[in-house]
């Protein structure tokens, strides 16, 4: 069984966010992203998983089964339909996200007492902790 990736995580480190975006969203968006210190939490209601990223600007929240793929619409990110998938692969939770960006997701996995988190579309690819 993979490590528990539920809890409330704080940022406290974002290496290439504003190349990821730019795969994603305009300019002005992008410079407000930037300076957002995000949140994360991780639930897990029996085999559903919820996750919600919290900001002072906006929040998302996503909910899912492992290996089932479900209707995403990124509001308030992207304000893209997409239709996701997320596994383990290992350790690691990966999101496969189908839509109109190419080669996009996501991936989760805890080392120590950090969460991981990457994040690619397009060919960027952003480090978070």
């Amino acid at each position: 069984m993979p490590t528990s990736l539920c809890g409330t995580w704080d940022m406290i480190s974002n290496v290439n966010f504003d190349g990821y975006m730019s795969a994603l969203i305009s300019t002005y968006l992008r410079k407000i992203a930037l300076r957002l210190k995000l949140k994360k939490v991780i639930e897990r209601q029996g085999d559903q998983y919820i996750i919600k990223t919290l900001s002072t600007f906006r929040n998302y929240a996503i909910s899912f089964k492992i290996g089932q793929e479900f209707e995403e619409f990124t509001k308030g990110l992207d304000n893209r339909h997409i239709k996701s998938t997320v596994t383990w692969q290992g350790n690691k939770q990966k999101c496969e996200q189908i839509g109109e960006k190419k080669n996009r997701g996501w991936a989760h996995w805890v080392e120590g007492d950090k969460l991981h988190l990457e994040l690619y579309c397009d060919g960027e690819v952003c480090k978070q902790v």
